[in-house]
């Protein structure tokens, strides 16, 4: 018998009021968990640490790795991701509803973002405030007018969901930017396959690996030149990246160029790879850097990550850029507030996934609640991510609430606040001990030239590594799990 569950299907931990993923109560395992818990019931707690240990020891083979950046350090801690080995287990009916509310919501977004940059008539009904378009720093009037290929403006996404404990899924955040943990995901199941092939061959899984050929689908379908093989690019800033790792390993698997400023040159209004043989036209480009970086003539002049002349590139239409640049307006943490009203604006549908509840402090009257109950709040900065710029009421100081108290009242714009949430645990593997955890899940888009969004199953569920923590970003120390979407 091992440490982890001394009879098969007692919760080894209190539940408390939490949504346990795995456990129905404390005396039984939900249904779709019940072949997983047999089998790590099953296993000595000596099996455990081995397989652990062997995990550890691939991911550092294989270098899979997320660079964490801590002021109060020198130099940055590149390290293995933490990834723990029980699965989250999503039963199908839930994958259903899941789905088709990221279908609605990147579809309203895209339409929000060809919006603003076009005839803005979201703005003239009265249903976002002007100001919100324009004092938002990731607004960028260079996009006005401009027509992107096949009008997608994101081609990719993660959106971060939450589970209450009402057991009900809500949306967190939009990161609809430069998203990271593509590669995490399929390297996760790569290894759970590995490790545990009795496990994953005896369930009924949805297959991840053919994401990876639709992501080549789609970036090919924005190529302006149409033809049938263009050359494509991943933009990135570079080995200091914390996320280089992932822009790597995305090349290599999809068979594209990666590649930094230094090796692109604009020419004619033109991109091209510096080769050994000469000049080679780019037709596609998926940048991982923000959009400040990725032209200094068009945006920050002293930036030398990007391209000069990239910019003039795009507009001619003579390449094209994943994602759009401009479209992080749409993702802003004030912007949030607004994306059911997206939905039934450009829809005419209800949204089928909830936001959080989300107070902005540039209200008077939503200020002062949030201020008089500052201590049961999330409060965000909202032009950061990556838990950046961050305050969790309940693990704040005294001091760092009252720090915060000053930075709202002296720029309340720059701040949103939501109830602290209930986010779902379930159960990680410490020691050869099974131990609860809080838990996201970020699911991840792809969308082409023909606006039809495709949600990889499943995607990545994040985990907070300290007892109690509701720190799940990986830039924050936390881990990860593979997703299970049942068929």
């Amino acid at each position: 018998m091992s440490k982890l569950d001394p009879l098969p299907g007692l919760s080894p931990y209190p539940l408390q009021h939490f949504f346990d993923e795995m456990y129905a109560d404390k005396r039984s395992v939900r249904p779709h968990y019940r072949h997983v818990n047999r089998m790590f019931s099953g296993m000595s707690s000596e099996e455990l640490l081995g397989k652990q240990n062997l995990m550890q020891r691939r991911m550092m083979e294989e270098g899979i790795t997320f660079t964490l950046y801590n002021p109060a350090q020198d130099h940055p801690m590149e390290r293995t991701i933490p990834f723990d080995m029980i699965p989250r287990i999503i039963p199908k009916n839930e994958w259903v509803r899941i789905e088709a509310g990221i279908i609605q919501r990147i579809t309203a977004l895209n339409l929000f973002i060809h919006d603003i940059y076009h005839e803005q008539y979201i703005v003239k009904d009265g249903i976002v405030p002007r100001r919100m378009i324009i004092s938002n720093c990731y607004f960028r009037p260079e996009m006005a007018g401009l027509r992107v290929p096949g009008g997608t403006y994101i081609t990719t996404s993660g959106i971060d969901l939450i589970r209450h404990h009402d057991g009900q899924y809500y949306v967190l955040e939009d990161n609809l930017r430069t998203p990271s943990g593509f590669s995490y995901l399929f390297k996760g199941r790569t290894l759970m396959n590995q490790l545990f092939p009795e496990l994953s061959f005896a369930s009924s899984i949805r297959d991840v690996d053919h994401s990876l050929n639709r992501f080549l689908s789609v970036l090919r379908s924005l190529s302006p030149s149409r033809k049938s093989d263009p050359v494509i690019a991943l933009l990135t800033p570079g080995e200091y990246n914390s996320a280089y790792y992932e822009h790597a390993f995305l090349a290599q698997q999809m068979g594209i160029h990666l590649v930094e400023g230094r090796d692109l040159v604009a020419k004619d209004h033109k991109i091209y790879l510096k080769e050994m043989n000469g000049l080679r036209r780019v037709d596609v480009l998926y940048r991982r850097l923000d959009d400040d970086f990725i032209d200094p003539l068009a945006f920050q002049p002293d930036s030398l990550l990007g391209v000069a002349g990239l910019m003039n590139a795009y507009r001619a239409g003579n390449v094209a850029i994943a994602n759009a640049p401009g479209t992080g307006v749409a993702d802003d943490k004030a912007m949030y507030v607004y994306v059911p009203d997206m939905i039934r604006y450009y829809l005419n549908e209800e949204p089928i996934l909830g936001n959080v509840p989300t107070y902005l402090l540039g209200r008077p009257d939503e200020r002062l609640y949030v201020l008089e109950n500052l201590s049961e709040m999330v409060v965000k900065e909202t032009s950061l991510s990556g838990g950046y710029g961050m305050l969790i009421g309940c693990e704040a100081t005294k001091e760092e609430l009252a720090e915060f108290r000053m930075k709202i009242i002296a720029d309340p714009e720059r701040y949103i606040a939501q109830p602290i949430m209930s986010l779902s645990r379930a159960p990680v593997l410490s020691g050869g001990t099974m131990v609860p955890r809080h838990i996201d899940l970020r699911a991840f888009v792809l969308m082409g030239a023909d606006r039809k969004p495709h949600v990889i199953p499943g995607g990545l569920t994040r985990v907070a590594m300290k007892e109690g923590s509701l720190v799940v970003n990986s830039s924050q120390g936390g881990g990860v799990k593979d997703t299970w979407v049942m068929a």
